[in-house]
C-alpha cells in the first residue's frame, strides 16, 4: 500500500505543477489514501477538525485587518513613508528594494499585495535610474518573505500549533524569533546576489525607457499621513513589546526564586481588531465600510489560506493512514542529517514548480514536523526552516503570482525575474540548510 500511496503523492504532485486547483488536489488524494487503507474516517475527521482549529481566528483577523488596510489606504502610506527616502539614494537602489519590500512585507502579509504596493513606485524608479526593467522587478521579488516574520502568518501559526499539540508551551512570536535570523540572511543574500548580478550583466545602469518614467502634471504628489503609516506596524509592535516584556518578567521570577505574576499574553486576533480600530479613527472611514471590509477579509481568509490547510489536513491524515508518514519518519531517523535537508529541499522545488510554498509546507510540516525529536531537533527550527524554504522556492518561481504582478508593472517576462533572483535564492537555501545542521 505504501507504493500505492506514493504513486498518489507523486499524480498530487504532478497536479499541482500543472496548475490544478490545489485544495481539491489535496483533498481528493488525501481521501484516495485514506479510501485504500480502509481507514476513510481518518479523512474527513482531519476535514472537520481543521475546519475550527485554533489558527483559524488568527489567519481569518489578519486577513481581515489586511483589507482595512487596503480600504484606509494605511498601507500605501506605510509603503510610501518607507520608499520616500529610498530613492535619494541611488548607489543603494538595488538592494534597498529588496529590504525596504521584506520590512514592508513583515507587517503587510499579502506577497503579491506587497509586489503591487512596493513595486507599482519603486520599480519605476528604479528604471528611470537607468536599472533594466528585469532587475528592477526582480528587486521587489525577492524582498517578498518578509512576512514569514508576521506573528499572524499561516506557517508561523500552523508550526506554533503543531509546536503546542506535542507539549511544547509557545506562541507564535517564539516561532517568529526562531525564524527570523534566517530570514534576515536570506534577504541579504538575495540583496547582495541581486546586486552583483546586476553590476556583473551591466543592468544595474544603461537603461532608457521607451516612455519616459514622469510624473503627470495633473497627478498631484502622494502627501504622506504619519498616523496612517503607523497603523500596519502598531499590531507588530505591540506584539513584539509584549513578548519581550513576558521573558523580562520570566526571568526575574526565575532569578528572585519567587512566584511573580506574570502577564498573560496579548493574542493575535486582538491586536488585529486594535489595529482595525485604530485605522477606523485615523482615517475617519465609515465604520460600516470598515465592518464591510474586515469580514470580506476574513472570508477570503478561509476561502484561500484556510481552504488549503484543510486540504493539506486530509493529505496528511491519508499519508498516516497508508503509512507513508510512518515509513519517512523511519527512514529520516537512520539517515543522519535528512530530515534537516529535506525540509529545504522538498518545499523549495515544489514552490519553484507549483509557484506556492503553502501546499508543500503545509503538508510537511503536518507529516514530519511532529516528529522532529525523533531526528534530534525542535519543532520550531524545522517548522520554521521548512516554511522558510517554501518561501524562497516561491521567490524565484516565474508562475507566482507576486512573480507576476512584478514583471507585469516592470514589462517582462516572468521568467526574467527568476533567472536573476534565482543564484541568491539557491544560495539562501543551503545556508538555511547548514543553518538547520549546526
Amino acid at each position: 500500500m505504501i507504493y500505492v500511496g506514493g504513486l498518489v503523492i507523486l499524480l498530487t504532485i504532478f497536479a499541482i505543477v500543472k496548475k490544478v486547483e490545489v485544495r481539491l488536489v489535496l483533498f481528493l488524494a488525501g481521501i484516495v489514501m485514506a479510501l485504500l487503507s480502509g481507514d476513510i474516517r481518518a479523512g474527513i475527521d482531519a476535514f472537520t477538525g481543521a475546519m475550527t482549529g485554533s489558527l483559524v481566528p488568527i489567519i481569518a483577523t489578519v486577513m481581515g485587518f489586511a483589507y482595512v488596510l487596503k480600504l484606509t489606504k494605511c498601507d500605501q502610506h506605510l509603503v510610501h513613508l518607507v520608499t520616500k527616502p529610498l530613492t535619494k539614494a541611488r548607489a543603494i537602489l538595488i538592494p534597498g528594494t529588496v529590504i525596504i519590500t521584506m520590512l514592508i512585507n513583515t507587517a503587510l502579509t499579502s506577497a503579491a499585495g506587497v509586489g503591487a504596493a512596493v513595486g507599482s513606485i519603486l520599480i519605476p524608479v528604479l528604471m528611470a535610474a537607468g536599472v533594466k526593467p528585469a532587475v528592477a522587478g526582480a528587486a521587489v521579488l525577492a524582498g517578498t518573505f518578509g512576512s514569514a516574520m508576521n506573528p499572524g502568518h499561516t506557517h508561523i501559526v500552523d508550526v506554533t500549533r503543531i509546536a503546542n499539540e506535542a507539549g511544547y508551551d509557545v506562541v507564535p512570536m517564539d516561532m517568529v524569533a526562531t525564524i527570523m535570523p534566517g530570514v534576515i540572511i536570506s534577504t541579504l543574500i538575495g540583496a547582495a546576489s541581486l546586486t552583483a548580478l546586476a553590476y556583473l550583466l551591466k543592468e544595474n545602469k544603461g537603461y532608457v525607457s521607451e516612455e519616459e518614467v514622469v510624473e503627470r502634471s495633473d497627478d498631484a504628489p502622494f502627501k504622506v499621513n504619519i498616523l496612517k503609516a503607523l497603523v500596519p506596524i502598531v499590531p507588530l509592535l505591540i506584539l513584539v513589546i509584549d513578548s519581550n516584556f513576558n521573558l523580562f518578567w520570566e526571568y526575574v521570577a526565575n532569578a528572585e526564586g519567587v512566584d511573580v505574576w506574570t502577564n498573560i499574553p496579548i493574542t493575535v486576533p486582538q491586536v488585529m481588531l486594535l489595529g482595525t480600530a485604530l485605522a477606523t479613527l485615523v482615517s475617519m472611514t465609515n465604520p460600516q465600510e470598515i465592518a464591510k471590509s474586515f469580514f470580506s477579509g476574513m472570508g477570503s481568509a478561509y476561502a484561500e489560506i484556510i481552504g488549503i490547510i484543510i486540504a493539506a489536513s486530509v493529505f496528511t491524515a491519508g499519508m498516516a493512514a497508508i503509512g507513508i508518514t510512518g515509513a519517512l519518519v523511519d527512514v529520516m531517523q537512520n539517515s543522519d542529517g535528512v530530515a534537516g535537508i529535506a525540509s529545504v529541499i522538498g518545499p523549495f522545488l515544489l514552490a519553484i514548480l507549483a509557484g506556492s510554498g503553502d501546499a508543500a509546507t503545509l503538508a510537511f510540516n503536518d507529516a514530519i514536523t511532529p516528529y522532529a525529536a525523533s531526528f534530534g531537533m525542535t519543532i520550531p527550527q524545522l517548522g520554521t526552516t521548512a516554511s522558510l524554504a517554501g518561501a524562497l522556492g516561491r521567490t524565484m518561481s516565474p508562475v507566482a503570482g507576486v512573480a507576476i504582478v512584478c514583471a507585469s508593472i516592470a514589462k517582462v517576462n516572468p521568467m526574467e525575474l527568476a533567472k536573476r533572483n534565482a543564484p541568491g535564492m539557491i544560495l539562501a537555501a543551503i545556508v538555511a540548510i547548514i543553518m538547520v545542521g549546526m
